[in-house]
This record gives structure tokens, sequence and C-alpha cells, in this order.
């Protein structure tokens, strides 16, 4: 088993390119050449609300992580909604309506059971918070995403790579998660979009029982980076660890949860359907969401000469300093 013990997302891209380039075997993949360590790999992350990477190198979408992880806590699988912030993510549904694999639908909607009402879907998260809110002993806290009657040894585009997850409450009285992982692509999987996603996770179940984060294990069974991917970041070997925006103390996350649980779901469902509307009281929307959906429909208005300073001019109001620092430098490089 390998390990690797980091502070937070950029520090484990700066130190899992140096692993994989000197500890990978190439194989071959149904995508091309890929570097893969040979055992599974195990990531611990200290300070998992830390989730948002500048590295100009890699230019990460912070604006698709971020709305991915709305989209995954609605509990949607649509592709409409979530394609405005990429277009290339189509690529992965089946039938160009919805994705098969969707960790939120897999979370709030996939999974059912039937009662004497009648059969309805079990909403796994609200389970989970209840049994821990209820017993912070419990071991069965399990988030299921992997189901075998619809994805062991079916065919097609989008099958779930993280399994399940499991959740408990440490000695400390923080939540530590454990995600297990059956195939990660170490750039844009594990330290990229999946460390955004599982984190955000993490945070909202955390407030959800009304405790604080802990720490976030990654477990992934075939832990790898393709070739041609793994070039682009190849500069990030002369970088070193340990020095990241948040250590410098020139970002800080900001809070997802500021109002309770029913109120913060209520919004989230809210903004799905409405998006920059008005009557949002959990500053995480009213401050942080919409100013980075505005910004990114300005982005989007390619009849507008003046869109990418108009852009810029707008991010500089959301009130997260780690998303906003993100939103403005990607914005800047397109300029």
């Amino acid at each position: 088993m390998h390990y690797l013990s980091v502070r937070n997302v950029e520090e484990a891209l700066l130190l899992g390119v140096n692993r994989i380039v000197s500890e990978g075997v190439q194989r071959d993949s149904r995508n091309g050449p890929v570097k893969v360590m040979p055992m599974p790999m195990t990531t611990r992350y200290s300070e998992p609300t830390e989730r948002v990477m500048f590295l100009p190198e890699r230019d990460c979408n912070p604006f698709f992580h971020f709305m991915e992880c709305l989209w995954m806590m609605a509990g949607h699988n649509d592709v409409e909604w979530i394609s405005q912030f990429s277009s290339n993510i189509n690529n992965y549904s089946d039938d160009g309506v919805t994705f098969h694999g969707a960790y939120g639908y897999r979370w709030r909607n996939h999974f059912s059971e039937t009662s004497n009402i009648g059969t309805h879907a079990i909403d796994q998260l609200a389970t989970i918070a209840n049994l821990l809110k209820n017993n912070p002993d419990d071991r069965r806290t399990v988030l299921q995403m992997w189901s075998a009657p619809d994805d062991l040894g079916l065919e097609g585009k989008d099958f779930p790579c993280n399994l399940i997850i499991t959740f408990r409450v440490n000695p400390n009285g923080h939540l530590d998660m454990t995600v297990f992982n059956r195939s990660n692509d170490m750039v844009w999987g594990a330290y990229g979009a999946n460390a955004v996603h599982m984190s955000f996770l993490q945070e909202v179940m955390a407030s959800w029982i009304g405790i604080p984060v802990g720490n976030y294990w990654q477990i992934s069974t075939n832990f790898h980076a393709y070739i041609d991917t793994l070039e682009k970041v190849m500069p990030l070997m002369e970088k070193s660890a340990g020095f990241t925006d948040y250590e410098l103390g020139r970002v800080k996350p900001y809070p997802i949860v500021n109002t309770p649980i029913s109120t913060w779901f209520s919004e989230l469902d809210m903004f799905m359907s409405e998006g920059p509307a008005i009557g949002f009281t959990d500053p995480f929307f009213k401050k942080v969401a919409v100013p980075m959906l505005l910004t990114w429909r300005i982005w989007k208005d390619k009849g507008n000469p003046d869109r990418v300073a108009n852009a810029i001019d707008s991010a500089e109001r959301i009130a997260a300093t780690d998303w906003r620092k993100a939103c403005v430098e990607w914005l800047e490089r397109r300029a």
C-alpha cells in the first residue's frame, strides 16, 4: 500500500506528480498509456476544506468544480444543468439526457425501498446524518455508489469510480470520511474534481450532524495518470510543497452551511431551479454561489467584447477568498 499524508489537495498534486513519476509503472488502458502505482494508494487530507487549487499548470475550472458539487448535493443526474459549465461532460452520458453513475443521484435518489405506503427513494445522506446524530459510535454508516444490478458486467460510458464512503465520529468528536475508489486518475480525479466533491460532501455532512470536519481518507485501488496528461503537469516537479496559499494565509475556506440544514437544502433547491434569485438567507448562496453563477454567465456572453474584464470585476465580489482567487486567476489566464 502506498501512502501520502498531505494538508490539502494542492499539496497532494505537487507530491503526487513526483511520486507517480518515480514509482509508477507504464501500462496500457482503453484510453491510452498510463503510469500506474504498483499497489493501492491511500491519501490522507488533514485540512480537507482547503479544497481549491490555484496551480496554473493544472488550470482547474473552479466554476465547474463548484457547481458540480451543488449539482451532486441536490441529488441530480441530468446533463442539461451541469453541462452549461463544461460541454465535454456530455461525452459521458449514454443518452445525452442523464448520467448513469451520477454520484449525487446515487447518494439521494437511486436506491429505493418498499414499505406499506409504496416504493420510495432512500436519501442515504439524511439517513447517515441521523444515525450519527443519534449514535456517534455507529459503525454502519456506509454511503453506497456502486450497484451490482446496475453496474457489474454491463456496458456504458459512465460507471462509478468511487464505490462507497464510510463516515465515523473520531475520538476528538470530528467527522472523518473514507472514500474507496476502484480506478482513480490522479490529475483529473483524485487530486482534482474528487477532492473538491468529496470534501464538500464531508463538510455538509459534518454541519448536518453538528460537529467539525475531521480527516478525509482516499483509498484508490488503481491509482494512475495518463501519460499525455502527466506531461502537462510535469513542471510541478520543480515546485516545493508546503507553501500553498492556504498555508501562507492568503486565502481561507468559507463555511458552506450557515443556516439550519433544512433551510440550506431548501435554498439549494431554489438555486438549482432559479439561479441568482433573491431571497437567499444562507451567506454561502447569497455571497458565494450567486456571484459565481453571475460571473460565469458574464464570461459566457460571447457577444460582449468586454466580457472577460466584466467577468473579472464580477468575480471580485465573491465573498469566499479561495474561490474568488481561483475564479479571477482562471479568467485572467483566458484574457
